[in-house]
């Protein structure tokens, strides 16, 4: 997509922000604990899940909500972003009408809001500093509507793929613990092997109605989430369909991320795979070496980025891999600064170029431009490794 190229760094790095609260929370809301508040009995992670599968669904949801974001360390950006600090605001939920989320984030030291609005497939992410709207349609499920039909599995199948994702990831089991008054099961997940830089992610949710009320991910190197959503008080009841009838203000710059299929002489586009059906797709040289960074290549194929076929080629298995983004470069696209309040990522040699680097405490995003060729490398590993992989390219 075109505006991935033109977009400032400010502006990307707030709307990471607000998709990672999105990956994390969802319809879950997190509340502030206390050792005193009531555990539900303990049981088998198998029932707890079935239980909430099968537990009455809620009418809704409506709280406070404080968002802590400690993915990146502010000190090695030129300029200022308050929202990577963190936020606060307010979250409303509502089943009807295929589900709609509205959630609301205000930088804790100043500046606009942020809006997060999705009703149905369909969402809206407003950034009130930069004054733009990001819109799309989230892919549609396999089974389409069917799905909703489904009854819960039981509690037999539920184990099954229990011991499945056993198999590469360690998981605690339902820790019977307490939110906000609420008894609740909390499970922890983390990877076996492969898994770079993440550590562990936690969920809580209500044992009596099933409704997550915590998210937080941990870096294998902290003991306190890098990301967490919590808030100060929760009601489940339903919420006014007048709650999500909001608009941006009138003049907002309005974006399309919704993805379009390509087609060529021989079909979809994107649809090539393997080093000689994409370099055959693309319109520039296809850098894919057996090998980057000590990690073998396990795939080459092609997608869409901003109406045209791009490479991606990924090394590596599981979260410790690195992933390679190859497309034409933008002829307009321009230098980035911290003037004007922008931030600007640190820079960094490759061979006879300069990059960008972007360091968090989950992984590492370069990206440069060679031969009219920009290449985003994105790994959950250290900035030593994907700046190794990007001279090798």
């Amino acid at each position: 997509m075109n505006f991935l190229r033109r977009i400032s760094t400010r502006r990307l790095l707030s709307i990471c922000a607000l998709a990672l609260v999105l990956v994390i929370g969802g319809t879950t809301v997190a509340l502030a604990t206390s050792s005193s508040d009531p555990k539900p009995p303990a049981k088998p992670l198998a029932n707890a899940v079935h239980d909430a599968l099968t537990a009455p669904t809620v009418p809704g949801i409506s709280a406070d909500i404080h968002f802590t974001n400690n993915l990146i360390d502010a000190s090695s950006l030129e300029g200022k972003d308050p929202i990577l600090g963190g936020a606060t605001g307010r979250l409303w939920a509502s089943p009807a009408e295929g589900g709609k989320l509205r959630l609301e984030l205000q930088a804790e030291e100043g500046g606009n809001d942020s809006q997060v609005l999705i009703e149905g497939r369909h969402f809206q992410v407003y950034d009130g500093t930069s004054e733009t709207v990001y819109e799309g349609t989230l892919p549609e499920e396999e089974g389409g509507e069917a799905k909703a039909d489904e009854t819960a599995p039981s509690v037999a199948r539920i184990q099954q793929e229990i011991d499945r994702v056993g198999k590469h990831a360690d998981l605690s089991g339902a820790i019977p613990s307490s939110v906000a008054g609420q008894p609740t099961y909390t499970l922890q997940l983390a990877p076996s092997h492969d898994g770079g830089l993440l550590g562990r992610v936690e969920l809580a949710w209500d044992a009596a109605n099933g409704v997550p009320l915590r998210g937080a991910v941990y870096a294998s190197e902290s003991s306190s989430p890098v990301l967490e959503l919590e808030a100060t008080g929760v009601s489940f009841e339903a919420v006014p369909a007048s709650t999500f009838e909001i608009s941006p203000p009138a003049g907002a710059e309005v974006v399309n991320l919704s993805p379009t299929e390509l087609e060529g002489p021989q079909g979809k586009a994107t649809e090539a795979k393997g080093t000689e059906a994409v370099s055959a797709a693309v319109d520039f040289p296809l850098a894919a070496p057996d090998s980057l960074a000590g990690l073998p290549r396990s795939e080459v194929r092609a997608i869409e980025v901003d109406g045209h076929t791009a490479a991606l080629v990924t090394y590596g298995k599981g979260l410790g891999g690195i992933a390679v983004l190859e497309s034409k470069s933008d002829a307009r696209e321009g230098a980035s600064s911290a003037g004007n309040g922008e931030l600007a990522l640190p820079k960094v040699a490759i061979g006879d170029v300069k990059g960008e680097e972007l360091d968090t405490a989950l992984g590492s995003v370069l990206r440069f431009d060679r031969d009219g060729v920009t290449y985003v490398l994105v790994g959950s590993v250290p900035p030593a490794a994907v700046e190794a992989a990007a001279r090798g390219l």
